[in-house]
């Protein structure tokens, strides 16, 4: 049985309330034993610690999402830090800019993407990023305010910005995208980044895989995001599981 890892999962989400406990049954079955499930709010922070308490195979980030930045609060970081001081989380996240949103306040968001990376520095914390149409400013941030890096969610960037991530130590999440045919350019990169620079994610209940459009994602389809990976690969589909589920170890420190 092969240890797969869910490394970015909004399992704490309301739309999994209703069969938590079965999806993650079900994915012990499947052999996805981790699952990362980054905070987006503060106020949903204690409720997913909850959660994660109650399964030992997730495993909690807390941060405060870009998309949201209308529920932030300035002293929402002050609460992050005391609350990552108390309780065992794997990273600071899920943060980052967002400058594809309608009417985005770039300089707020800059700032507390800023006082986040701050609070990972101190913690000597990975960062799980959100990153849209601010790949550069937020590479300049990293180099600013370096990190023990982290995993870029979703990336959808040029080669030689993942570049620029790879040498400021980051790992860039693979998922259901890559199911898609027409992301051509994105299947081209991560069949060519080096293997010890990926891990898998679904991003649940978000990011369908293709045919699953409009249906809720969960992190049982991690199995379908590494055949997929394994097609375009010129690897095994036993190397890529074993070599993602050690890079998000050895990135989170599991």
């Amino acid at each position: 049985m092969m240890h797969l890892i869910d490394s970015h999962c909004h399992l704490d989400f309301e739309q999994f309330d209703i069969d938590r406990d079965s999806v993650l049954s079900h994915c012990e079955i499947l052999g996805v034993q981790t699952i990362v499930v980054p905070g987006v709010t503060a106020e949903h922070w204690n409720r997913l610690l909850e959660i994660c308490e109650q399964s030992p195979l997730l495993l909690p980030a807390l941060g405060l999402h870009p998309m949201f930045m209308a529920q932030h609060r300035p002293e929402h970081l002050k609460q992050l830090s005391e609350l990552i001081k108390k309780h065992n989380i794997v990273a600071i996240g899920e943060i980052g800019l967002d400058f594809y949103l309608p009417d985005y306040d770039k300089d707020a968001q800059i700032h507390l993407f800023t006082e986040q990376l701050k609070i990972a520095q101190h913690a000597q914390l990975p960062v799980l990023l959100h990153v849209r149409k601010a790949h550069d400013q937020t590479i300049s941030l990293l180099r600013e305010y370096p990190v023990r890096g982290g995993i870029v969610h979703a990336f959808s960037g040029s080669r030689q910005q993942a570049e620029q991530y790879r040498k400021l130590g980051f790992l860039f999440g693979v998922g259901g995208a890559i199911t898609h045919s027409r992301a051509t350019r994105l299947r081209t990169l991560m069949s060519e980044l080096p293997l010890s620079c990926l891990v898998l994610e679904t991003d649940s209940p978000d990011m369908a895989l293709s045919g699953m459009q409009g249906q809720r994602n969960t992190p049982e389809n991690i199995p379908l995001i590494l055949e997929s990976l394994a097609q375009i690969r010129t690897e095994s589909r036993e190397d890529i599981a074993q070599a993602t589920t050690h890079n998000c170890q050895r990135i989170l420190r599991l």
